[in-house]
């Protein structure tokens, strides 16, 4: 496959597919989903934690700056999110 056709296949780049690709891989570090290297689930607390901590350090910074729908998005993620770390964890 050449360097154009798999290009094609990407989403456009917008705020929201960036919250949602990191809330993809919070997802995989708390073992919910498959790795798509190794198609096996693992968790890793430190790589969740790291990425939860970049998407509440994203909320603060775009304070202000965001859609509403942009907003409820990384809200809604962080709580899920949270959720499932704090259920780990405990």
């Amino acid at each position: 496959m050449t360097k154009q056709k798999e290009e094609a296949f990407l989403p456009p780049v917008t705020f929201s597919t960036f919250i949602l690709s990191l809330n993809t891989a919070a997802l995989i570090h708390l073992g919910e989903l498959p790795n798509p290297e190794t198609n096996e689930k693992s968790v890793n607390l430190a790589l969740a934690r790291h990425t939860i901590d970049t998407l509440d350090m994203l909320k603060e910074k775009t304070k202000g700056n965001l859609t509403k729908e942009e907003e409820q998005l990384l809200e809604s993620v962080l709580y899920e999110l949270r959720m499932r770390y704090i259920k780990l964890t405990s």
